[in-house]
């Protein structure tokens, strides 16, 4: 995953860890520049048929503008249960966090759940919306041992029907943290200083994914002392998104944006693999 920039999230009764976008519409439009019409120029001087001629330049290969990665219309998940079996196939469990990560209970998050941001900053339980045919949340941890905290983490797949859906999660996703700089996960727990950076295809290294959002802050759990790091990363594929997060713990020294890489590969590879074609 070449140039992959992480960072943070959390939501509701299971935290903003099963926090997915909200669906949302509207479009985008470009500012096209009108050329002015030139007018042939003679030449002032002729080129001396003396003149060497000019080494021939190498053929320039054009630059990708946008993901290599087209799904097989036959393996596109076009109802719920379809939805929740690709989810499932995708989402990253403790296995691929790493050899010190097990399953935190519950594990995975309650089916047709979805997390919402209410006008407080406080994320809030909610039904899943129409535009989305299932989101699956795998909840792991390195437990509390030898005086440090336990190190949290979670990763979302969210399954929309459409690719545009899955555009508009990661637009409102990048909102969020703009509106809300702090935010209430659940009691006890919460995140300030959010900042968010959208990167969509081609731009700060993202060469992996169709859109890559990251924010990052601090996490605060009266259970312990003192602010920790708080990192969510969210990359689109398709009409495919899906996010890591990991909540820092008094103890752990680890790079949250390493934490999150192996994950986020791995669940990209997934997709990729579970939708592309066959032959």
């Amino acid at each position: 995953m070449g140039g992959v920039l992480l960072l943070a999230g959390c939501a509701a009764d299971e935290d903003r860890d099963d926090k997915g976008g909200k669906n949302g519409s509207g479009g985008s439009g470009g500012t096209s520049a009108s050329a002015s019409p030139t007018s042939a120029t003679p030449a002032t001087s002729a080129t001396p048929a003396t003149s060497a001629p000019s080494a021939a330049s190498p053929t320039a290969q054009p630059t990708p503008t946008a993901l290599d990665f087209t799904p097989d219309p036959k393996r596109v998940p076009k109802n719920a249960a379809e939805g929740r079996r690709l989810a499932l196939a995708i989402v990253a469990g403790p296995e691929s966090w790493g050899p010190d990560f097990v399953k935190r209970s519950p594990h995975l998050s309650a089916p047709g759940s979805w997390p919402v941001l209410d006008a407080n900053c406080a994320w809030e339980t909610g039904p899943l919306p129409p535009s989305v045919l299932a989101s699956v949340t795998a909840h792991s941890e390195i437990p509390a041992a030898g005086g440090k905290g336990p190190l949290r983490v979670a990763a979302t797949v969210t399954v929309h029907r459409t690719e545009s859906d899955a555009d508009w999660e990661m637009a409102e996703t990048l909102e969020e943290a703009l509106r809300c700089p702090d935010q209430q996960l659940r009691q006890g727990e919460r995140v300030t200083g959010l900042g968010s950076l959208g990167l969509p295809y081609g731009v700060g290294g993202n060469a992996h994914a169709s859109d890559s959002l990251n924010e990052s802050g601090f996490y605060v759990n009266d259970a312990f002392k003192g602010r920790q790091g708080y990192s969510w990363y969210q990359v689109r594929i398709g009409q495919v998104t899906m996010a890591t997060v990991v909540k820092g713990a008094p103890g752990h020294t680890e790079d949250l944006v390493t934490v999150l890489t192996q994950a986020q590969v791995t669940m990209e590879e997934r997709v990729k693999k579970q939708m592309g074609a066959t032959s």
